[in-house]
Formats: C-alpha cells, sequence, structure tokens
C-alpha cells in the first residue's frame, strides 16, 4: 500500500502547530528531522497516530519522525512548501538551544552530536566502503588487473571516500552546530593538504607541529570544528555587519588552523589511538562475550539514536587492525536477526495493515536499515524485541567464538555480503559471516514466533 507523502506533510504540519512554528526540515536514512520553534504547540501524540509514521523520537530538541527507507520522499513533499526552511539551520540564540546543550545532559549531548555528524555521511561510507569489496572481487574471482584503468578507477572511488573524510566530517559537523559547514569542510581539506596531513618537522612560530595522518583519524577535524564554532559565533557577534563578509571567516580560519594544528590535533589522534586499543583489548580478552553485547543491545541502540555513534570506534579499528570484528561484525546478526522478528510477527499478525508494516520492515531489516522494524514493529509489540535480542545474541556469540570480522564500512546485513570477504581472496570468513546471519535470522524468527504465540493466544 503506498503512501500519501502529501496527507502524511499536511498532518505533520498542522500537528506541529503550523508552518511558522517549524523551524527547519531536514532529513536521515529513515526520519524526518523537524527543529520547532515552540515545543508546546506540538501534539506527538496525534503524530504518532498518523498513517505511515511509525514514532516520534526526542532527542536534544530535534523532532524526529520516523518514517522508513522512504523519508525522502515526504522530505520532497516539505520542499514544496513556502515558509520552512528544508536543510536550513536556526541562527544565534535558538541554535544553543536547538542542540539541547543547554539541557545539561552533556553525554547525551555528545552521542546525540557524533551521531548527528556522521548519518548524513551513510550513503558515502556504505558507496566507498562497499567499492573495496568490489575490487576484492573484480581482482580475486573476475581476473581484473591492478594494472589496469578499471582497477584504477573504482579503487579511487574507494580511497577518496575515507581519505577525504575530514572534509565531509567538517562540513557535517559544522552544519550541525549551526556554523558555516564550508568553513567546516575547508578545515578538514586544509589538515588533508600535502604540507600538512603526516608532515615531518613542521612548526608554527617556532611551535611544533605534531606529525599526523589527518587521512586516518576522525578525531582531529571533529575538535577543531568544534573549536571553530565558538570562534566563529563570537566574531559574528563582536564583528560589525558591514566587516563580517571579510573578517569572520578569515579571522576564523587563522585562529582555529593553528590550535587545532598544535593542540587539538594531537589530542583528538591520541584519545582516537586510545580508543582503538582499550576497544580491542576487550575484544581480545573476550571477544565471544564482547561481540555478543552488541549484537544484543543494537535494537536498543537503534531506538535511541545511538547507532550511529558508533562510527568513530569503527574508523579506529579499521585503522589499528584493518578491520571491524567488534561493531560491524555484532551488528550483522543482530540487524537480521530484527529482520527475522519482523516477519515472524508478520505470519502472527491478524490484520492486513500490521501484515504489510511487518514484512516491508523485515525486508527492509534483512539489507541492514532496521529502523522500521525497531519503531515500527519491535518496540509496539514487545515479544519480537526479546525475539530479535535472542537472535542477535546468539549470532554475535558465534561470530565472536568464529572470529568473523568485516573488511569495509558498509551497512551491517545481507545486502553486504562482498564486506566479509577477506582481501587475500580466501572465502573463510564470507562463508562464516553468511552462516551467522542466516542462524541470527532463524533463532529471531522462531524465538518470535514461540514468544508472539504465547502473547497473541
Amino acid at each position: 500500500m503506498s503512501k500519501d507523502f502529501k496527507n502524511i506533510r499536511d498532518s505533520i504540519i498542522e500537528y506541529s502547530g503550523g508552518v511558522e512554528n517549524i523551524a527547519t526540515v531536514s532529513h536521515c536514512m529513515t526520519r524526518l528531522r523537524l527543529q520547532i520553534n515552540n515545543t508546546d504547540k506540538v501534539d506527538i501524540e496525534k503524530i504518532k497516530s498518523i498513517p505511515g509514521v511509525l514514532n516520534v523520537i526526542i532527542q536534544n530538541g530535534e523532532h524526529q519522525i520516523v518514517i522508513g527507507q522512504d523519508v525522502a520522499n515526504l522530505y520532497a513533499e516539505f520542499q514544496k512548501v513556502d515558509g520552512i526552511k528544508v536543510g536550513g539551520s536556526i541562527e544565534d540564540a535558538d541554535a544553543a538551544k536547538a542542540d539541547g546543550m543547554e539541557r545539561g545532559n552533556v553525554l547525551n549531548g555528545v552521542l546525540s552530536f557524533i551521531g548527528g555528524t556522521f548519518s548524513p555521511l551513510i550513503p558515502v561510507l556504505v558507496a566507498g566502503g562497499l567499492t573495496g569489496a568490489v575490487l576484492t572481487l573484480l581482482t580475486n574471482f573476475f581476473g581484473v588487473s591492478t594494472e589496469s584503468g578499471t582497477y584504477t578507477i573504482i579503487y579511487a572511488i574507494n580511497q577518496a571516500a575515507f581519505y577525504f573524510l575530514p572534509v565531509f566530517i567538517g562540513l557535517s559537523a559544522a552544519s550541525r552546530l549551526k556554523t558555516n559547514g564550508y568553513l567546516g569542510a575547508f578545515l578538514g581539506a586544509i589538515l588533508l593538504y600535502s604540507t600538512i596531513n603526516n608532515a615531518e618537522g613542521l612548526d608554527f612560530i617556532g611551535i611544533n607541529v605534531a606529525q599526523i595522518a589527518y587521512n586516518s583519524t576522525v578525531f582531529p577535524v571533529i575538535l577543531g570544528v568544534l573549536f571553530m564554532s565558538v570562534v566563529y559565533r563570537l566574531l559574528q557577534k563582536y564583528t560589525p555587519v558591514y566587516l563580517r563578509t571579510i573578517f569572520v571567516p578569515l579571522l576564523t580560519i587563522l585562529v582555529t588552523v593553528p590550535v587545532t594544528l598544535i593542540v587539538l590535533g594531537p589530542i583528538g589522534n591520541t584519545v582516537g589511538t586510545w580508543l582503538a586499543d582499550g576497544v580491542f583489548a576487550i575484544y581480545d580478552v573476550v571477544p565471544a562475550i564482547a561481540v555478543m553485547i552488541i549484537g544484543i543491545t543494537t535494537p536498543l541502540l537503534v531506538f535511541f539514536g545511538m547507532n550511529n555513534g558508533t562510527y568513530p570506534v569503527i574508523f579506529a579499528l579499521l585503522a589499528q587492525v584493518g578491520s571491524d570484528p567488534l561493531i560491524c561484525t555484532g551488528m550483522a546478526p543482530a540487524n537480521v536477526a530484527v529482520g527475522g522478528a519482523c516477519l515472524a510477527a508478520a505470519l502472527l499478525a491478524k490484520n492486513a495493515e500490521d501484515k504489510s508494516v511487518s514484512i516491508s520492515a523485515g525486508v527492509t531489516a534483512l539489507c541492514g536499515i532496521t529502523e522500521p522494524g525497531v519503531y515500527g514493529v519491535l518496540f509496539p509489540n514487545r515479544y519480537p524485541l526479546i525475539g530479535a535480542m535472542i537472535g542477535g545474541g546468539i549470532g554475535g556469540l558465534l561470530a565472536g567464538l568464529l572470529g568473523m570480522t568485516q573488511y569495509v564500512i558498509s551497512t551491517p546485513g545481507f545486502i553486504s555480503i562482498p564486506a566479509y570477504i577477506n582481501p587475500d581472496g580466501t572465502n573463510g570468513n564470507l562463508i562464516i559471516a553468511v552462516a551467522v546471519m542466516v542462524i541470527a535470522l532463524v533463532i529471531s524468527f522462531v524465538a518470535t514466533y514461540f514468544f508472539g504465540k504465547k502473547t497473541t493466544a
């Protein structure tokens, strides 16, 4: 059954207090994100009751309406409405309130900032990561030479996504902080410039600049943009209007870059190294338990919007050990387990609409996108959540015991099978990955059906 996105849009606007109460509209892979001027005018329960809306999450002042993978169609309808900023920003005093930093929950604010920074980058990360798997397939199974033009072009796609990642992060983080996004991207580009990136013996007015490979770490540019946002706002506040266009960007960069290179870059690089070493040390001691915990808790991470906050850990692991044996590895069986739980719930559903929602969410989850399943099936019905956590936990346990790993960034699930092919061309890890995900799928389906039978009897 197709969704009436125009009607959904109109209902959301009505229950959000009208066009004048919506400051900005944006979207990620599955959620429509609203910045609201006056939250007292929003009727969340009525928004939840709109056909096509799976849930409403309020995270750090932002109203996130869970729609599913077709959220872009709804966003397109909002683009047609005069008076609503699409993809825009809230200025000055409203920005801090929208980010929720004044609410006092520092941890929640940090996780929300990291997740909000990486969420828009997921298409780039998936496309760039899976081209690495495509290269493995081409060279090991189709005889494509590493000297060929075909290999060179696809290799460039793979490498560009991650080499220039600080530029993407700079743009996204600055936009998230309601600062000029292009200055954030500019900072990332500066860090990657050939005379700065991994440069040896560099100094600034006699102060030593640490040698850091900025293309393989994410924390320096994040810290740099955080500092830049403070500088930018202060300059915007105290610089006369007729001088802002010239002096605000110039002074922002002249202040931010040296501080980032001398202070924040080394701190960020050290934090990334410690994070990777610490996480891998835990995995090294109890790998099966560590991956099992990820498998069990992934639906909870998705529900609370914390799953995208794990990207810095993933990048740190990739930089240190060359693959991700923990986060994506644990999320793979967890995601397909959500799919199995949704399909079992569809089998038990008593009306056509619930059956349709569960089947759609189940198929989507098997491909690695679980928000529709988590919000539309698991949490509303409870028993599929139990089944998914059992399947994901057992799958994670097996993945840890068998040494499964994921070699490139991708959305964990059956659609990303090439991500589990070892770059050396061997198939052992691929076979383990497929087996683990199939087992997680079957167990979650059976467990959900069992608990569902008892619950719905």
